[in-house]
């Protein structure tokens, strides 16, 4: 691996952040077989954590998914199968309910969790000895991740290397009222399908802790926020939700090393929203390619490969946290 970070540049036959945003749903390699753990949270709910194993002296990299997602994440799969061949040891906690069976509380996740982010990254380092670990996330768990590190400053440094982010929303207001227009209505049909789902079995659970007939008929993620996930994580609505969690205004604040990669043709969050370097500490790497999509990085001849983004992730906590 070389010691210059690899820049990302889309193949010329994949043009476009939709295509690069949805082609690795196509090619996403075969998942490797993993080690699950149910871990009991302090507040009586759990959450399972994947692990891909490595010799007790090996490098712990610990991936947050994104919204919806888990270990089968085409991302998580190729980073899974990146840390193999590095002999690094893999951890892909799920947000609650994001596992395949739902919490027991009445909260889930969202995109500000950096409680939740504190508590498992305390807790794999516990298991660790406390050597400290290197930290990434992947959209929404990226957003989370950032946001941990500004609210924790020179802290953050006894628990992790650094922190990396890839397609992080930073600005969430910005990000769901775009997934709301045109094409990108698809992805928000897509998420809306899930979580209205999950939200009803939880209602079913928990009657009266948000109003049904609001959340079946939210048409956006505004609707959805404001109607279930605002008030049931204590926030005054989508508005309060969005401003109190986004990581952009963290940014300032994180004392550790830091890489945040946004695509300037992420479908999710418009180039003109991105931080730029007044915006942010001076340990924060952006990096800003002009493709990508969001979460693509597809590289190579058709029909491509998803080797880049983990390669960055490793190539960054390798040569770039020293």
């Amino acid at each position: 691996m070389s010691t210059h970070p690899p820049p990302y540049h889309a193949p010329s036959w994949l043009p476009g952040g939709h295509l690069q945003t949805l082609w690795p749903l196509l090619i996403k390699p075969r998942p490797l077989p993993l080690r699950r753990e149910r871990w009991p949270t302090p507040d009586g709910d759990f959450i399972d954590v994947d692990f891909l194993d490595a010799p007790d002296d090996a490098p712990t990299l610990v991936l947050f998914h994104g919204l919806e997602g888990s270990s089968h994440s085409h991302y998580a799969i190729s980073t899974a199968h990146a840390c193999r061949a590095a002999g690094w040891r893999l951890v892909l906690p799920h947000f609650r309910g994001c596992s395949g069976e739902l919490n027991r509380q009445p909260r889930a996740y969202h995109s500000g969790d950096s409680d939740e982010i504190d508590w498992i990254l305390r807790r794999v380092q516990a298991g660790r000895g406390g050597r400290r670990l290197h930290a990434a996330g992947v959209s929404l768990g990226g957003n989370a991740l950032l946001k941990w590190a500004g609210e924790h400053g020179t802290a953050a440094a006894e628990v992790v290397t650094g922190v990396a982010a890839m397609c992080a929303p930073l600005d969430l207001a910005a990000c769901g009222h775009h997934l709301a227009r045109g094409f990108n209505r698809v992805y928000t049909r897509h998420f809306l399908g899930t979580l209205k789902a999950v939200s009803a079995e939880r209602l079913r659970r928990f009657p009266g802790i948000f109003d049904e007939t609001r959340m079946r008929h939210a048409a956006n993620l505004w609707q959805f926020d404001d109607a279930v996930t605002g008030p049931v994580h204590g926030f005054a609505g989508a508005d309060d939700y969005w401003r109190r969690c986004s990581a952009k205004p963290f940014l300032k604040s994180i004392a550790v090393p830091a890489l945040a990669v946004n695509p300037k043709n992420d479908p999710f969050l418009p180039a003109r929203f991105l931080p730029g370097a007044a915006d942010v500490a001076a340990c924060v790497r952006l990096e800003q390619p002009a493709d990508g999509g969001h979460v693509g990085f597809v590289g190579g001849s058709f029909p491509g490969r998803l080797d880049w983004l983990p390669q960055r992730l490793l190539h960054f906590f390798l040569f770039e946290t020293s």
